[in-house]
């Protein structure tokens, strides 16, 4: 595996390294001593799955709170998404910056997400699906949201989500002062 670390502190980009022969290709997805030399989480908690059955279905801005602050790391199996990652930590040099990212079926890539960023995405094409590893267990009383075009974030989507949630659509705006 390659780890790309990107501008917002704690993530990375990873890239498989598939063995292929005349049977297909291995690769491996998750390996707990790689992730702990480049700093990060190795805790599974979690393994989720998100199937989305039609292209630009936007979900999130999404994360948990602490004390359930989570890690995650994410990947296309299949189809493609544009997925966004915010940093909504208040001590960051990086706070309220964000970082886009394409994963898809073909480039094979993963994000690792680090606990106290927000993470959405838009699929970019139909039946895409997307697997997470994820560091805390989902905590109900700690998820919260933000919604996926608030000014603050300043994102700019490849297009217009054509599928989201009241429930997304009805995120606040991040409260965006430090301290």
């Amino acid at each position: 595996m390659k780890f790309e670390s990107l501008p917002i502190a704690g993530v990375w980009l990873i890239a498989p390294e598939p063995h292929v022969d005349e049977r297909g290709l291995l690769r491996r997805h998750f390996c707990v001593a790689e992730f702990a030399a480049h700093g990060l989480v190795a805790t599974v908690a979690q393994g989720n799955v998100s199937e989305n059955l039609r292209r630009h279905t936007l979900r999130g801005f999404h994360y948990q709170e602490p004390p359930h602050a989570e890690a995650k790391t994410v990947s296309c199996l299949r189809g493609a998404m544009h997925a966004v990652i915010a940093d909504i930590r208040r001590d960051s040099a990086t706070f309220l910056q964000h970082v886009a990212v394409e994963l898809d079926e073909v480039n094979r890539l993963s994000i690792h997400v680090p606990a106290g960023c927000a993470m959405a995405f838009l699929s970019l094409a139909d039946h895409t699906m997307l697997h997470y590893y994820v560091s805390t267990p989902f905590a109900p009383d700690s998820y919260r949201g933000i919604r996926y075009n608030d000014p603050a974030l300043g994102v700019k989507w490849p297009a217009e989500p054509a599928v989201i949630s009241p429930k997304d659509l009805a995120y606040p705006d991040f409260p965006s002062k430090r301290g």
